[in-house]
């Protein structure tokens, strides 16, 4: 006996929700589309039982232990499991044992699932990998570590890693509905009624965790007493001690949103880098997109920053990388490096006032197109227009320039860029009076 058949024996009133609740086959499977969607590989194969060596990889309550229950309750195989953290060499040679004789006796294969297998040392992945190797066991292991670090390189490349994410907001909305109407498993049995506002709360504070949010709501409904009505009223105060993490009043698709960027834009312009920091926080809080607080930074770096300090756009795209990279919570720390650096150097509009100048003169002046001079002369005749004839090409001259018209004839007294005297612009300015 397994510890999922004996967690199907136990009696459900006695498990916690989310223990309840978890799916027992992929049409209950919530999130992980792109791995467990209609037609995709593991799909096919759990549904197929044709499954090979498996590490699912991802935080935790995205679904690891779910997918190998549900594999458990599929598979004609033999579903052996151990948890990494309380199992040793000992108990893997049981069970590879126990494999062998399946096989040869009944012909009838074994999956072993091993929870938190990264916490196996080097010699009990050792052990386990001549099993894997000769197909006496198919693994399917799970870890919350990234298993190109902690698991053995060997047990790696004979097995399919699959990466899954944290669940967005709305797959948790649909878990926590779910086990509001469940009256088998879930809390269907009571009268619940519950905001909508107090039901996001629940989804957004998990950060992608369903057992956090079915935690949660089981201890809203449990400690809730019924109304007059004989109804339990989960509202937002509820649902905000439940999870112990009061809302952040924020709309993201609302005022709040558009206000709150604002703020922050506004404080990285007007150079307060406690602002930016307070209002970074409130966006992060509550759970605003990271890439979007990155991408705005990316602007405003080339907007109210720009050639005053040219490194800000570097930093900001630096910090857009990084966030693709790590992700929340960890992104929150080069998310707020760009702020700081962004909100304390020099800054300069004159690159935005340069390219509109340009855009409009574009838009509303009609000019002779590109001067001779500044023509291509590489293709057959060419040369016989006289394009490029004149050129004349800096770097044959002293200090690599040399005066000559590089707009349009009506425009060639126009000055879109104007360098303030600000940072690294002050060079510019500098250098372009030199010329003059």
């Amino acid at each position: 006996m397994n510890l999922f058949d004996q967690a199907n024996k136990d009696d459900n009133t006695t498990k916690p929700l989310a223990a309840r609740m978890r799916p027992q086959n992929l049409d209950e499977f919530v999130g992980q589309e792109e791995i467990v969607g209609q037609g995709r590989l593991l799909r096919r194969a759990i549904k197929a039982d044709r499954l090979q060596s498996v590490i699912f990889y991802g935080p935790p309550g995205t679904g690891k232990t779910t997918l190998a229950k549900v594999i458990a309750n599929t598979t004609e195989a033999e579903f052996e499991s151990l948890n990494a953290v309380t199992s040793g060499v000992k108990d893997l040679r049981q069970i590879i044992s126990r494999a062998k004789e399946r096989r040869g006796m009944y012909n009838t294969e074994t999956v072993l699932f091993i929870d938190e297998i990264h916490r196996f040392n080097k010699s009990q992945q050792d052990a386990l990998l001549p099993a894997v190797e000769k197909g006496t066991v198919t693994l399917i292991g799970a870890t919350t570590e990234n298993p190109y670090f902690e698991v053995n390189s060997p047990l790696v490349s004979r097995s399919r890693i699959f990466q899954l994410q944290l669940l967005d907001k709305q797959d948790i909305i649909e878990i926590l509905k779910r086990a509001l109407k469940d009256e088998a498993r879930g809390l269907g049995r009571y009268e619940v009624e519950i905001e909508t506002k107090a039901l996001k709360h629940l989804a957004q504070v998990a950060n992608g965790d369903a057992r956090q949010a079915l935690n949660a709501l089981e201890l809203a409904v449990l400690t809730t007493p019924e109304s007059k009505r004989g109804v339990k009223e989960i509202t937002l105060e509820v649902a905000e001690e439940s999870i112990q993490q009061k809302a952040i009043k924020y709309d993201q698709n609302g005022d709040n949103h558009y206000n709150v960027i604002s703020a922050f834009v506004k404080s990285l312009r007007g150079s307060d880098p406690d602002a930016a920091l307070y209002w970074l926080a409130k966006m992060i809080k509550a759970g605003e997109d990271p890439m979007y607080i990155a991408r705005r930074m990316i602007v405003h770096a080339a907007e109210d920053v720009g050639n005053a300090n040219p490194h800000a756009l570097m930093v900001a795209v630096s910090a857009t990388r990084a966030v693709e990279y790590v992700g929340l919570p960890e992104a929150r720390i080069p998310l707020a490096q760009a702020a700081l650096y962004i909100a304390t150097v020099s800054k300069s509009n004159a690159v935005i006032k340069g390219i509109d100048s340009a855009l409009k003169a574009v838009e509303e002046e009609n000019t002779s197109g590109v001067p001779t001079h500044l023509k291509d002369n590489h293709y057959p005749g060419a040369k016989e227009l006289g394009h490029g004839a004149s050129y004349r090409y800096p770097h044959d001259y002293p200090n690599n320039y040399v005066p000559q018209q590089y707009l349009p004839d009506e425009l060639s007294e126009a000055k879109f860029y104007q360098p303030t005297t600000n940072g690294y612009e002050q060079k510019i300015k500098e250098f372009l009076e030199e010329l003059d």
